[in-house]
């Protein structure tokens, strides 16, 4: 497996991105995120986009953060908000997410971020099974789907 620094708008990217909104829409029924993203969010220092690519070349595991500072969603300053982690289904079970969640982390507190913050939902238990076992608590909710009523928000400092 390797790790590659990526824009968020690089073909493979979107390609995995399509198959995570792909399955937000079958596990919530819906459109999937409709958060608003853009390449800019995850350039560097103020944010990373990551991709694994198997030994075959193909893209098989990602992961973002963007930097927030407090307002009106509920961030705080020095938030950096982990995005896009998702893993294809061939591709789990390998320690794949918690290997770019490290990877995430340590560029974010490089980059002198003071907290990792990030929304799953409850239909999601295997995120919310990673961000646990990786010491993110709960915390209180932000962003655009605070007010969802399955939305989950788990916060860790850095």
């Amino acid at each position: 497996m390797h790790l590659a620094t990526l824009r968020y708008d690089h073909p493979d990217a979107q390609k995995l991105d399509a198959e995570v909104q792909q399955e937000y829409a079958e596990r919530y029924g819906d459109e999937g995120d409709k958060t608003p993203l853009a390449p800019e969010m995850f350039q560097p220092p103020n944010g990373l986009f990551l991709l694994v690519y198997d030994g075959r070349g193909h893209p098989v595991a990602t992961g973002g953060w963007r930097a927030q500072e407090r307002n009106d969603e509920g961030y705080s300053d020095g938030d950096a908000e982990i995005k896009r982690m998702f893993v294809v289904r061939e591709a789990r079970g390998q320690g794949l997410a918690r290997r770019v969640l490290a990877a995430l982390e340590d560029d974010a507190r490089a980059a002198g971020r003071v907290r990792m913050v990030l929304e799953t939902g409850t239909m999601q238990p295997e995120a919310i099974a990673l961000y646990t076992s990786s010491g993110y608590l709960p915390t209180r909710k932000f962003g655009l789907y605070r007010h969802e009523p399955l939305s989950r928000c788990y916060a860790k400092p850095l």
